[in-house]
């Protein structure tokens, strides 16, 4: 496990790094449409609901055709979605194919992309603070970040699971194994959330978390940092998406996934709350992404990144 990690740190990168130029406007959103879709928070009912794809500019997509260029939140730590190629230097996987044909379909380049690696606690700011125009980043769509951000139609489906280390047979999933053990989560991830509703007894919250004086040694700002924690025996296992930890476990062959999937999490791309003509665009893109069966540019980005890790899935998530 000791040379995994090693593997794991030559991953490990600054936040907010990009390729490019960085050169960022104010984000402008319609009234109505932040009224729209604030409502559709306040009374969310079925979280994966999204506006109909199209192709008319609104002010959010005349504003990246200004500049030349789409800004993008990823992650550069998660391998198989969105990493850093240590050989070559650049940012790969499966968001990334993602983010490609997003620059494609708006600036007819897939090009012209400004990558901004954002922690997971950090992806909600980023959009609140125009520091990027769209988030890609196994990003779940849920009715309480819904309040703060919008979301496209769904692009992946994954689970809730326990990671932990292939010769610790005393933790078999999520259930009563965890009660004691140390369990990490990255802050502000939905995994952390499904541990306060219930923990199996499970220590899974630092003293200070929060604070200033915030430890995070069991809540951490990345998900990556989990798998570190793992590696050096801080912690006993690891909560977070199948998806995620189906690459570390690619990664480390130590570690492997305990039990089964507990929850449904459906990835979208996330927006500036009330930028509805972008998420529209987006959904449009996910339209033309995700269609030819077999051969769309979604199966063929899930064969080359995915697939191994994560057999079995014949297609991306019906539009909703």
């Amino acid at each position: 496990m000791a040379a995994a990690c090693a593997v794991t740190a030559s991953l490990t990168l600054l936040p907010l790094s990009h390729d490019g130029d960085d050169v960022f406007g104010p984000q402008a959103t319609g009234p109505g449409a932040l009224n729209a879709l604030q409502t559709r928070a306040d009374s969310c009912k079925d979280p994966l609901a999204s506006v109909p794809p199209s192709e008319v500019d609104g002010e959010a997509v005349r504003r990246i055709k200004e500049r030349g260029k789409l800004i993008a939140g990823v992650d550069q730590n998660s391998f198989q979605w969105g990493f850093r190629d240590p050989e070559t230097g650049k940012l790969e996987g499966f968001d990334i194919d993602l983010v490609r044909a997003i620059a494609k379909a708006v600036l007819g380049d897939e090009n012209k992309v400004i990558f901004r690696a954002i922690p997971t606690n950090q992806r909600i700011e980023a959009l609140e603070n125009d520091k990027v125009d769209v988030v890609v980043r196994t990003m779940t769509i849920n009715c309480a970040r819904l309040r703060d951000v919008s979301f496209s139609t769904p692009y992946f489906l994954a689970g809730q699971q326990v990671l932990a280390a292939k010769e610790d047979h005393s933790i078999t999933g999520y259930n009563s194994t965890l009660a004691g053990k140390r369990i990490c989560t990255a802050e502000g991830s939905t995994a952390y959330d499904e541990l306060k509703k219930k923990s199996y007894g499970a220590v899974f919250e630092d003293e200070h978390d929060g604070t200033p004086a915030d430890e995070d040694q069991l809540t951490v700002p990345n998900q990556l940092d989990c798998l570190v924690r793992l590696q050096l025996g801080e912690v006993d296992a690891i909560v977070t998406d199948n998806a995620l930890a189906a690459g570390q476990a690619a990664q480390d062959p130590a570690v492997q996934l305990k039990g089964t999937p507990f929850t449904e999490e459906y990835y979208g791309v996330a927006t500036k709350l009330g930028a509805d003509d972008l998420v529209a665009r987006v959904n449009k893109v996910l339209l033309d992404y995700t269609s030819g069966g077999a051969d769309s540019p979604w199966m063929t980005s899930y064969k080359k990144w995915l697939a191994n890790g994560l057999p079995g899935i014949e297609g991306p998530p019906k539009p909703q």
